[in-house]
C-alpha cells in the first residue's frame, strides 16, 4: 500500500501564543484551517537553541532550511565561532594566524571584509571584535571594509554599530576604510 505524504514549507508563516499580534492569526484562511483540522500535523520551534542558534536569537529562512530533515539541531556557525571565542580556539585558528603573521613578515595590510551588525545571520559585531584583538595582538595594520545590514536588523541601526566599532578600534593599527550597503556588496 502506498502512502502519500506531503511536506509543506510556509516561509515565514508563524504560529504565536498570542493571536492579537498575528496577521496569519487574524487572516482569513479556510484551505491551511481544513488542513490542520483534517491531517495530522506538527508545530516546530524555529528560534533560538532549538536551531542551533544563540537562546534568543530569531531564526531564519537560511537556518529553517538547514535544520529541515536533519533529524539533529545543526549548529550555526554564529554559535560555533561564539564558542571558539569564548574558548580561546578562534584565537588559535591556523589560517587567520597565518595571515596576520604574512602580513607582519611582509609589510602588508590584513583586509577584513564582512557585514557590520548584531544579526548574527550572516556575521556578528563580536566575530570582528576578535579578528580586530588579532589585529592588535600581531600589530598589523588593518583596514575593515564595513557592509551595513539594515535587512537582519534595524534599517536605521548602521550608525550605532559604526560608533561601536569607532570606540572599539581606538588606539589601535585599524582602521574603517570604507562603508557600504549589503545590497551593494552582497545581494
Amino acid at each position: 500500500m502506498s502512502k502519500k505524504v506531503i511536506l509543506m514549507i510556509l516561509d515565514g508563516w508563524g504560529i504565536t501564543q498570542d493571536p492579537k499580534v498575528s496577521a496569519i492569526a487574524q487572516a482569513d484562511t479556510p484551505f491551511i484551517d481544513d488542513l490542520l483540522k483534517k491531517y495530522p500535523h506538527a508545530k516546530l520551534y524555529t528560534s533560538g537553541e532549538n536551531v542551533g542558534l544563540p537562546e534568543g536569537q530569531m531564526g531564519n529562512s537560511e537556518v529553517g532550511h538547514m535544520n529541515l530533515g536533519a533529524g539533529r539541531i545543526v549548529y550555526q556557525d554564529l554559535v560555533k565561532i561564539n564558542k571558539a571565542i569564548k574558548d580561546g580556539s578562534f584565537f588559535e585558528n591556523q589560517a587567520l594566524k597565518e595571515a596576520f603573521e604574512y602580513a607582519k613578515e611582509n609589510h602588508k595590510a590584513v583586509h577584513l571584509l564582512g557585514l557590520l551588525s548584531n544579526g548574527g545571520v550572516h556575521s556578528h559585531i563580536d566575530h570582528l571584535k576578535a579578528l580586530i584583538d588579532m589585529a592588535k595582538k600581531y600589530n598589523v595594520p588593518t583596514y575593515i571594509h564595513t557592509f551595513m545590514d539594515g535587512r537582519d536588523v534595524d534599517p536605521h541601526s548602521g550608525v550605532q554599530f559604526l560608533k561601536e566599532i569607532q570606540e572599539y578600534i581606538k588606539d589601535t593599527p585599524v582602521k574603517i576604510a570604507s562603508v557600504i550597503g549589503r545590497y551593494y556588496a552582497m545581494d
